[in-house]
C-alpha cells in the first residue's frame, strides 16, 4: 500500500465532487463495518484470545492495526472516549499481540458476513474493489492515524473480507477527518457526544455506557454547550446547535471530497450501492437492534 500517494486534485474522476454524493458514500462506508462490534462472532473470537469483556475487546479489535500502542494512544485516536473507558484495555497486548487481534477481527468478519448471507456476486466484488482500491491507494493519510494504520494492514485472502477491510480504511479516514472538524469547532471529546445525543442521532444511554463520561463531566460539557447557545437550559438542542452540528458534517464532507475524487461522483455513487448488501444483511438479521436494547454491546 502506497501511503504517500496523493489524489491529483478534488476534480479527478470527472468533475468536482457533489457533497451530497460524498455524504451518501460516507454513510455507506460508516455503516458497513459496524457489525463487527455487535456480532456474536466477534465476542467469540475475543474470548478465544482470553478477553471476555466487550469494552477492552472493542478497543483492541479497532486499534490492533496501530500495533501494540499504549492505551493513551488509542484514547487520542478514538477522541470521544473517556480515559477511564480506554484505560480498561491496558494489558490486552499481553493477552495476545495486535497481529492476533487483527487476524481474529478478519476471521470474525468473514464468519459473521457468511452467517447472515451477505450476497455479493464475484462480479460485484471485483467491481467494488476496482473502485475502492484507487481511493485507498490515492488517499492523503497526513493526520489520518486510524486510516493509515488500517491501510498498512495486509489484506486477507478472503475476497469478501478483503473488500470489507478496504471499506474500513475509508470509514476510518472519514472518522479521522471528522475529528479535525470537531477540533476546529472547539468541540472536545465529551462536548461532541453531548451535542450528538441532543440531536437525537445517538442514544444517550449508548454514549454514556460505552464512552464512560461520569455525571460531573457530562454536566460540565452540557453547561459549556448551553453557554455557546447550542443547547437550551433543559439540555435540548437549539436551532443554533443543530446548525452547528450540520456545519461540522458539511466540513467533514468537504474534507472527504478529496478522498473520493479518484473515482468521481459516479464511482462513489456506484460503490455505495455495491456495498449496501453488507449493511442490509445485518439489518435484516436484527444485528443493529441489539444496540438499542443493550447499549453495552457497541
Amino acid at each position: 500500500m502506497h501511503l504517500d500517494a496523493r489524489p491529483d486534485s478534488p476534480r479527478t474522476g470527472g468533475g468536482p465532487m457533489d457533497l451530497s454524493v460524498v455524504r451518501a458514500v460516507s454513510r455507506a462506508v460508516s455503516a458497513a463495518p459496524l457489525f463487527i462490534y455487535l456480532a456474536p462472532e466477534t465476542a467469540e473470537e475475543a474470548a478465544e484470545l482470553g478477553v471476555t469483556d466487550r469494552g477492552p475487546a472493542y478497543l483492541a479489535f479497532r486499534s490492533a492495526a496501530m500495533g501494540a500502542v499504549p492505551w493513551q494512544v488509542t484514547l487520542a485516536a478514538f477522541y470521544n472516549f473517556s480515559p477511564r473507558a480506554v484505560r480498561a484495555m491496558a494489558g490486552v497486548w499481553d493477552t495476545a499481540p495486535p497481529e492476533r487481534w487483527q487476524a481474529a477481527r478478519f476471521l470474525a468478519a468473514g464468519r459473521a458476513m457468511r452467517r447472515v448471507d451477505v450476497h455479493l456476486p464475484e462480479g460485484h466484488l471485483a467491481e467494488a474493489r476496482s473502485l475502492i482500491d484507487p481511493v485507498v491507494a490515492g488517499a492523503d493519510y497526513a493526520g489520518k492515524v486510524l486510516a493509515a494504520a488500517n491501510a498498512s494492514v495486509a489484506l486477507p485472502s478472503d475476497p469478501l473480507v478483503a473488500l470489507w477491510q478496504q471499506i474500513t480504511v475509508a470509514r476510518e479516514w472519514r472518522g479521522d477527518a471528522h475529528l479535525v472538524a470537531l477540533a476546529d469547532n472547539g468541540l472536545g471529546p465529551c462536548d461532541c457526544l453531548v451535542l450528538h445525543t441532543a440531536t437525537g442521532r445517538l442514544p444517550a444511554a449508548l454514549a454514556r455506557a460505552t464512552r464512560q463520561w461520569d455525571d460531573e463531566e457530562w454536566s460540565a460539557a452540557t453547561a459549556r454547550l448551553v453557554a455557546r447557545g447550542w443547547l437550551d437550559s433543559n439540555g435540548a438542542v437549539t436551532d443554533a446547535g443543530s446548525a452547528a452540528r450540520e456545519r461540522i458534517e458539511v466540513e467533514t464532507d468537504e474534507y472527504c471530497a478529496a478522498l473520493w475524487a479518484p473515482i468521481g461522483n459516479a464511482g462513489a455513487h456506484r460503490f455505495a450501492s455495491l456495498i449496501a448488501p453488507i449493511t442490509n444483511a445485518f439489518t435484516a438479521a436484527g444485528t443493529f437492534q441489539a444496540v438499542r436494547a443493550q447499549p453495552d454491546l457497541a
